[in-house]
């Protein structure tokens, strides 16, 4: 079937070579879609977890907003010294970039910018570190969606970015994932990013979020998996109103070793559907890494995905689970069900 000019029918990702210029990536540091209109009062704090209403009190006075709430961090007269940075410490789930979406659109800013981890340090590699200074010095407020510990290197360009940052002024915002419900594994990953940034831990203040991951809440936690009748029909069914893909996992995990990652949103672009036949573990850990990032964008995208094969929360081996990316496994399987459910 071919694409028509209202972009309808199949395509297939392993056709394309998408690309991605400076200022696009610019452009494109904004919140998510399912977030663009985030506000405070749309995040609907668990009453069962008071440090959703605590840190949602603690960023309405980040970004200066009204008066703290009865009950809330703020009931003593002198409200308490507010930090150039906030770092959000939670599980999966429990409304972080929510929270962040909401600073960054109640925060009167004329210049702020909002971008996962892989964004801001993709944006590096294509202008160049200097140029990126440069580039956002002046800048009011960055937020940093997902800031990851694992890749030293990484780590390093952007505490030394946002500690330039920083010094001429810029407020930061960030998140990072926990696993969810594991008992005390937060804080340790508080501890993490202040270690890991120390030259400017000092400029962060942690605020802990606790509760259960609402992608999870009404379901079973298994990613749904459909037959290969079941799977061509849902796919033909949505070509004929929108773009679907449709590619054999494997062929598509090969394809992605060959697209940056910062080139992952174009891949995707203009899709209703995301589609992946015959799923199966990996056996590389590499290959893994590279399709939790592109889960990352597909989610972002709110693209539901259908696929045949084991269920898609099964791809990542106990082996891997257990290792050092241990949360992005986590995170892209809590993404992978909620996708599939969609």
């Amino acid at each position: 079937m071919t694409v028509s000019a209202t972009r309808t029918g199949i395509v297939h990702l392993t056709e394309r070579a998408p690309q991605l210029t400076g200022a696009e990536m610019v452009a494109a540091l904004v919140p998510p879609p399912q977030f663009a209109n985030a506000t405070f009062d749309t995040y609907r704090a668990d009453p069962a977890y008071a440090s959703q209403q605590e840190a949602k009190d603690l960023l309405i006075a980040f970004t200066g907003g009204g008066t703290p709430v009865k009950g809330g961090l703020f009931r003593r007269p002198k409200r308490p010294e507010i930090k150039p940075g906030v770092y959000l410490d939670g599980g999966f789930g429990v409304g972080k970039t929510h929270l962040l979406a909401s600073v960054y659109h109640a925060m009167p800013a004329r210049r702020k910018y909002f971008g996962s981890f892989i964004e801001y340090t993709a944006l590096v590699g294509a202008l160049g570190y200097q140029n990126t200074v440069e580039l956002f010095r002046g800048s009011d407020l960055l937020c940093i969606d997902e800031f990851e510990l694992d890749d030293p290197g990484d780590t390093m360009v952007m505490t030394r970015l946002l500690g330039e940052l920083v010094a001429s002024g810029t407020r930061l915002a960030a998140t990072s994932n926990t696993p969810p419900n594991a008992l005390g594994e937060g804080r340790f990953a508080a501890q993490d990013f202040l270690r890991e940034i120390h030259a400017m831990a000092a400029s962060f203040q942690t605020v802990r979020i606790d509760g259960t991951d609402y992608r999870h809440r009404a379901v079973d936690g298994h990613a749904t998996t459909l037959s290969t009748p079941e799977y061509e029909a849902a796919l033909a069914d949505v070509a004929t109103a929108g773009l679907v893909s449709d590619d054999d996992f494997d062929g598509l995990v090969s394809h992605l070793a060959h697209v940056h990652p910062s080139r992952y949103i174009r891949l995707i672009d203009g899709l209703a559907v995301v589609g992946l036949r015959g799923v199966q573990p990996f056996t590389d850990q590499s290959a893994a890494l590279r399709f939790v990032a592109f889960i990352d964008r597909v989610y972002d995208a709110q693209l539901p995905i259908r696929a045949t094969g084991i269920s898609l929360d099964l791809v990542f081996p106990e082996e891997m689970l257990a290792g050092g990316y241990r949360k992005k496994y986590l995170r892209a399987i809590s993404r992978l069900v909620a996708s599939t459910l969609a």
